[in-house]
């Protein structure tokens, strides 16, 4: 049984984990960490990393960007691998995860989704074959109105890898309305839309002469993300270290 911490239990995205954790036979969550205490959990809760004193395997992080410079102290003074899943990373908190790798175990993904990492896959090959023949490619991204950036992490994660199988020769077109010109060729249009309590929905369209190709996932809860993040859990626990994301997982 691989023995977990949940990095902000108390987050909505801590609870729907620990509900999936208790009907997990190979994960069970030892021990929680958040500020707030007003949920009863079956597991003890500390209001800080530097006061649990049990034993793991893994930590699972659903937490803030601002607990991020002490989850990774943690993580390599104790040795305990990490499944980052925080968003809304700076660049030099990107850094400080990437070098915490060096030391131990650290998986993170701009979408812990196992059907979002399968399809990076499918793009790539999709990419390779249809953007030389001429496809123009466009990203819709579409989640709800309490979203603050946009566009999406998993929208760049998604032209990116397109991005990354046609040697990064490709600009990124956010807006539209700035110029009045025809579409450059070597550009991926990504467009947001924000209302209601969209989950989150991405359409990638590859649109030629003649016939057009779409790729859509849509999540219709949060529980998505959650059964990727426990799988990644599952996978890093006992791997050396090294920076790891959801391809891994799922490859």
């Amino acid at each position: 049984m691989i023995r977990a911490i949940m990095h902000g239990c108390n987050g909505h995205m801590g609870q729907v984990i620990t509900g999936l954790a208790a009907e997990d036979a190979e994960l069970e969550i030892v021990a929680g960490i958040d500020l707030s205490n007003h949920i009863k959990n079956t597991y003890p809760v500390f209001s800080s990393l530097a006061d649990c004193d049990v034993e793991a395997d893994v930590i699972i992080d659903f937490c803030s960007a601002k607990a991020i410079d002490g989850l990774l102290e943690h993580m390599v003074s104790r040795q305990i691998p990490g499944v980052i899943c925080t968003t809304g990373l700076s660049v030099e908190q990107v850094e400080k995860v990437k070098r915490a790798s060096a030391s131990v175990a650290v998986l993170k993904s701009a979408n812990m989704s196992l059907g979002i990492n399968m399809l990076l896959k499918l793009l790539k090959e999709a990419a390779l074959t249809l953007a030389p023949a001429g496809f123009d490619m466009e990203i819709v991204e579409r989640h709800h109105n309490q979203k603050v950036d946009a566009p999406s992490g998993t929208a760049l994660a998604l032209a990116d890898s397109m991005n990354e199988a046609l040697n990064h020769a490709y600009s990124y077109q956010y807006d539209r309305s700035k110029t009045r010109a025809k579409r450059e060729r070597m550009e991926i249009g990504i467009s947001a839309v924000r209302g209601g309590n969209i989950v989150g929905e991405h359409e990638v369209i590859f649109a030629g002469t003649d016939e057009v190709i779409e790729f859509k996932h849509t999540a219709y809860s949060k529980a998505v993300f959650a059964k990727g993040a426990i799988e990644a859990a599952k996978f890093l626990a006992g791997k050396a270290p090294g920076f790891y994301d959801m391809s891994d997982v799922i490859g």
